[in-house]
């Protein structure tokens, strides 16, 4: 009857029963499950040892615990790598703004295809253009092969064009983020603008 408050205890189990059945479930945790790394499969990445802008050895553990975004050019490419660099570090700077912590946790690094020109003092000039927390590295003809194959970079010197001196480095052109343990995440725009880069960035690392 109208007003009256249902005591049948029967029916009041009956009632708890329907209401947690319609309810939806609790998600263990504290936010959304995370999606998958669209790289997490990959076998891309492994164990190196480099020379840094400053002229110091640099292995792949000296990043232990920081996620890594990776980018394999050469600083005597007349356009591409410097463009697509600046873009990805103009990307890191918005993430530095938005979110200094996840930004601290990032390591950008530069490795070059081009060692034989690709001196550490070379590097030191490219590297400070763009960011100061860039990192350069540089190596032998076969450490830096090495290395290339470890990450699935394929890189071939080109001549240049007629009447222009020195020559060319054909190379993959890709950026990829890496998570502290140095397993593969995903690759990240260089080749859109800040702002995706900045969002690929936020999107695979936390």
């Amino acid at each position: 009857m109208a007003g009256r408050t249902m005591n049948n205890p029967i029916l009041s189990r009956a009632l708890a029963a329907l209401l947690l059945l319609a309810a939806p479930p609790l998600l263990s945790g504290c936010g959304p499950a995370r999606e998958t790394p669209p790289l997490a499969d990959a076998k891309i990445g492994g164990p190196f040892t480099l020379t840094d802008q400053d002229g110091r050895k640099v292995s792949d553990g000296d990043f232990a615990g920081k996620y890594r975004l990776i980018y394999f050019g050469y600083t005597f490419c007349p356009d591409v790598c410097p463009v697509d660099v600046q873009t990805l570090m103009k990307g890191y700077r918005k993430v530095e703004a938005s979110n200094p912590a996840l930004a601290a946790k990032i390591q950008p690094i530069f490795i070059t295809v081009d060692p034989a020109r690709d001196t550490p003092a070379v590097l030191k000039q490219f590297v400070r253009a763009f960011h100061p927390k860039l990192i350069g590295l540089t190596g032998s003809e076969a450490e830096i092969a090495a290395v290339a194959k470890e990450f699935a970079i394929y890189y071939k010197k080109q001549q240049g064009s007629p009447g222009t001196p020195g020559y060319l480095v054909d190379h993959s052109r890709q950026a990829m983020l890496f998570d502290p343990q140095g397993k593969p995440l995903a690759l990240v725009a260089q080749d859109k603008d800040a702002d995706t880069v900045a969002a690929d960035i936020e999107r695979w690392a936390r």
